[in-house]
């Protein structure tokens, strides 16, 4: 007489999409790339802020189209890569089996920012145009929208992105706890900088959840687990 018991079988498997540390690399370097050139590493004059003298940003804009659009396309190509990030990383959460409502806020708050910055520099490809750029005063309102896009039109979504997979990932333990609390505060400052369209001395908020956000973003990258392990009940002779 012959008995059977039951084993369990334990199998890993690998989540099905890109390298999330890949995105992120590609994202930090293309959006640092673009920065080089309009800025004081490109040489004179660079990228005024829209607080400063009207006549400064109308003679930035008629006078550096080529630095402005290689900004552009490279900064483009890093929100697409952001983009991408945002898809796989919900995606990679729920692969790991965490069902949470912070999943679906990191998706939103990645799209979100993925949106905004697009059309912030969309604005900015359509003032350095010849006809737009015979018009001082289509160049500023264009300017000041291109920022509201990209500057708190990126931080405040962006700390929903950051906030939603920090909490999510955090919480079940599938990211270190210093890239949890390094999320969370940056999150945080996204989340303040809103009160930037009201007080603009609360500009440094919005730096403060981009450049540390490239360390977070890579540090996620890298050490969310790929494969998770499946266990499967079999029977034995």
């Amino acid at each position: 007489m012959t008995s059977t018991s039951p084993t369990v079988a334990v199998r890993n498997l690998k989540h099905p999409g890109p390298p999330l540390w890949l995105l992120a690399l590609l994202y930090t370097v293309l959006f640092l790339a673009g920065l080089f050139p309009v800025t004081m590493y490109g040489g004179l004059p660079y990228w005024p802020g829209p607080w400063q003298p009207p006549a400064d940003i109308i003679y930035f804009f008629q006078t550096q189209t080529t630095r402005v659009l290689v900004c552009v396309l490279l900064q483009t190509g890093a929100v697409i890569c952001l983009g991408l990030f945002t898809a796989v990383v919900v995606s990679r959460l729920q692969f790991l089996g965490v069902r949470a409502a912070g999943v679906y806020i990191a998706l939103l708050g990645g799209f979100l920012t993925v949106f905004d910055s697009l059309g912030a520099g969309m604005a900015t490809w359509t003032l350095v145009r010849p006809v737009i750029a015979q018009t001082p005063s289509s160049i500023l309102a264009l300017n000041y929208f291109s920022y509201a896009l990209g500057g708190p039109g990126f931080s405040i979504p962006m700390g929903l992105l950051m906030a939603g997979v920090s909490v999510s990932a955090g919480l079940n333990k599938l990211i270190p706890k210093w890239v949890m609390i390094l999320g969370l505060f940056l999150a945080a400052c996204g989340e303040l900088s809103v009160f930037h369209l009201v007080f603009p001395q609360l500009l440094f908020l919005i730096p403060l959840t981009r450049f540390p956000g490239f360390i977070w973003i890579v540090a996620v990258g890298f050490t969310l687990p790929t494969f998770r392990q499946e266990q499967k009940a079999a029977l034995a002779a």
